[in-house]
């Protein structure tokens, strides 16, 4: 691994030990959590939506875990301002490493993308498309 490896551990490990966006919301338009319970990472998003219904105006969260899946979600928090709904729901994993930016085991990616997919379970609730369960990244 080189250089620019590090770099992105450095930016994984500041965002865990200072995450962005971390709070809650107070009235949120759309509020979901999820874990991952193979290693105990929770992650509560919340998001207040633009007047237009579509647009992600502010997202916090809240949550426990690895670094992994508490970096991703404050990177995510970020990301995720100014999108519109349907963006986020065709987010995949790609884009989830590729905003981390180190290569991950098997075992860690459900780390990262357990924001991605609290956001995108929390959009389908909202709009009426999946019931309100807990997500999980079994």
């Amino acid at each position: 691994m080189g250089l620019g490896s590090d770099m992105y551990r450095q930016q994984i490990l500041d965002h865990y030990k200072n995450p962005r966006n971390y709070g809650e919301l107070e009235d949120p338009d759309i509020e979901h959590v999820g874990e991952n319970p193979m290693c105990g990472d929770t992650i509560k998003m919340f998001v207040e939506l633009a007047d237009d219904g579509d647009t992600i105006e502010r997202v916090r969260f809240v949550g426990d875990g690895c670094a992994i899946s508490q970096a991703s979600a404050s990177m995510l928090s970020g990301e995720l301002h100014g999108k519109s709904l349907e963006t986020v729901e065709a987010m995949d994993r790609d884009d989830v490493a590729d905003m981390l930016g180190v290569e991950l085991s098997p075992m860690r990616i459900k780390c990262a993308v357990l924001a991605e997919k609290v956001a995108q379970d929390a959009i389908a609730i909202h709009k009426g498309e999946a019931d309100p369960v807990e997500t999980t990244t079994e």
